[in-house]
């Protein structure tokens, strides 16, 4: 198949967690499919999160966040070392890639963990059998794997005209089409359809 996805998206996003089910339902249904998992590195300790967006993402998904999770609110997370694993992942182990979001994501918004160490990551990746490179364990810099990604989201941005996260994106063809996720964030498998539709057209 010649088509591949977009998800650009923040580890440490409560609107990505949301989407990466729909994600997850395009790769098991396309599995020849492409992804391009592009974690933007929105979050930098900067950006607070508090209850009134988790009241917003759970009113609009099937998503419901823990007490672990929200008793920490509101936070300013810092997914830095996060963007750097997962580029890591994203470019030489993109067949696991999925599957560690899904572990940082529930880490973080099940568990309550902070998932901004490098104690916690890396028992992540230990988890899931990955080795990365020691240089991606850093909190104060992105790696060139992370830093090529978040230049190739700008470029990608300019195009689609939105600065939004998440954004999906699916690309066969010639043609770029931006996936309406909102749609589908209280039945994910829904988007699958959707997909075929686009892919048809």
């Amino acid at each position: 198949m010649n088509a591949e996805l977009i998800f650009i998206y923040d580890t440490h996003c409560p609107w990505s967690y949301a989407t990466s089910a729909l994600v997850e339902e395009i790769a098991n249904a396309f599995p020849d499919m492409k992804l391009n998992l592009w974690h933007c590195g929105y979050f930098q300790g900067d950006q607070a999160v508090d209850e009134s967006q988790i009241k917003n993402v759970e009113a609009d998904s099937n998503i419901r966040f823990t007490q672990n999770y929200k008793k920490a609110l509101p936070n300013e997370p810092d997914s830095t070392m996060a963007a750097n694993l997962t580029a890591w992942a994203n470019n030489k182990a993109n067949h696991q890639a999925i599957e560690l979001i899904k572990t940082i994501q529930k880490a973080h918004f099940e568990n309550g963990l902070s998932m901004d160490s490098k104690a916690e990551l890396s028992d992540i990746a230990t988890q899931l059998k990955m080795s990365p490179p020691a240089k991606v364990f850093k909190n104060d810099m992105f790696s060139k794997d992370a830093e090529f990604i978040i230049q190739d989201i700008f470029d990608l941005q300019e195009v689609i005209g939105t600065q939004s996260i998440p954004a999906l994106l699916l690309a066969f063809d010639d043609n770029l089409v931006l996936l309406n996720h909102n749609l589908y964030l209280t039945e994910p498998s829904a988007i699958v359809e959707a997909v075929k539709l686009e892919l048809k057209a």
